[in-house]
């Protein structure tokens, strides 16, 4: 399947040589040390690709994964190109994952073993984007139970010789071999953390249907909580931490009574004070988690009431002594609660409740968070209208 035949060059970057031996090991003790240090599945996927990119000397890689369930072949990371989603069996990876064979094309565009898999993925590629395929190196990787869970693909060698060699299959092969594993720990990392969502966003929804509000109010509080968190400068880590924990401000709800819950009319002094206990309740809930999301979660339970001029319950906190997510989640919860109808109010028009928000900035609310809501409104209105009820 090493097809000899070449074309001239394309028009790439000035040429690069291969890596001698202690330079190629330093290259992957350098990026597996990272991988095995890494828990994000998108940060796994880039350090392999830069990896790959490396070793070979290519121009781009991309790693392709599996995705039994939709039929598809996925990357997240690709060198030039955003997400990518193909049909099962598609193109030279599909086929190299079909096969678990590694497959070497000198040039994409005089190989005739591969013609309709080129024509349908990187000559076609090309055609849409104006780049120049020639050289391509495709490598599978397997799982620790030796099933291909996806593969490498090398695109465009860096050297004069512009083919890759045996020797690229034999370094690539080492840390597709590495890569496979990382991979599969890391999908495990996600679907338990997928799994916690999952299980925090019921035990959000148990608590918001105990006062007959919604299961969209806490996916919207969790989407309007992340568009804030990145609006304010969060990282992307950060910000998807408050996404999943958000849900829960008001997992405390399942201790109020019913009587009050339900109450249609304004609520007496006493019944009120018997309402702000679900802050700390919700939180005494949560408090002795050692997983993360559960303590940002109490976090947001005891702290989405209180208010940036002091005024707020259960504790009486002031400005920058309530913590960040409970400043975001206390807009995101107000802002969606006062457009939603309740047993005790109808909903508010947007521009009544955007008009509150406004007076409300430096007393109820962060003047920092209400900037950022009104930066980032376009998108919050868009969420809202995806999770309308």
């Amino acid at each position: 399947m090493h097809d000899k035949t070449r074309s001239d060059t394309p028009d790439t970057p000035e040429l690069r040589r291969d890596l001698e031996p202690e330079e190629l090991l330093a290259v992957i003790l350098d990026y597996t040390g990272k991988i095995a240090n890494e828990r994000s599945l998108d940060r796994v996927l880039m350090l392999m690709a830069d990896m790959g990119k490396q070793i070979v000397v290519s121009d781009r890689c991309t790693v392709w994964l599996l995705d039994e369930q939709r039929n598809e072949l996925w990357s997240k990371v690709a060198h030039g190109v955003t997400e990518l989603r193909i049909p099962l069996g598609a193109g030279l990876a599909g086929h190299s994952i079909a096969t678990g064979e590694p497959i070497f094309i000198d040039d994409a565009y005089t190989n005739e073993p591969f013609r309709d898999a080129l024509e349908q993925g990187a000559l076609l590629t090309d055609q849409q984007t104006g780049y120049r395929t020639k050289a391509l190196l495709v490598i599978p990787f397997r799982n620790n139970e030796g099933a291909v869970i996806g593969c490498y693909q090398a695109v465009n060698k860096m050297t004069p010789t512009g083919t890759f060699s045996e020797r690229d299959l034999r370094n690539l092969s080492l840390a597709a071999s590495y890569s496979g594993k990382s991979i599969e720990s890391a999908l495990l990392v996600q679907e338990i953390e997928e799994t916690q969502r999952e299980i925090i966003f019921t035990m959000g929804e148990i608590g918001e249907s105990r006062s007959k509000e919604t299961a969209n109010h806490v996916k919207r509080v969790a989407e309007y909580s992340y568009i804030l968190a990145l609006g304010l400068g969060l990282d992307q880590e950060e910000a998807d931490l408050l996404k999943m924990a958000s849900p829960m401000h008001d997992i405390g709800k399942v201790a109020i009574p019913d009587s009050i819950l339900h109450k249609p009319g304004p609520l007496t002094d006493d019944e009120f004070e018997l309402m702000k206990t679900h802050t700390e309740i919700g939180y005494n809930l949560l408090k002795n988690s050692k997983r993360r999301i559960l303590k940002t979660a109490a976090i947001v339970a005891v702290q989405h009431h209180e208010k940036w001029n002091g005024r707020g319950y259960p504790h009486g906190l002031k400005g920058d002594g309530i913590h960040l997510y409970g400043r975001i989640t206390a807009i995101a919860d107000v802002f969606d609660a006062l457009g939603s109808d309740r047993v005790y109010k109808k909903a508010w028009e947007l521009e009544r409740i955007l008009e509150l928000l406004r007076q409300e900035r430096g007393q109820h609310f962060d003047p920092k968070v209400v900037d950022a809501f009104f930066a980032n409104l376009p998108a919050i209105l868009n969420v809202r209208e995806q999770y309308a009820e």
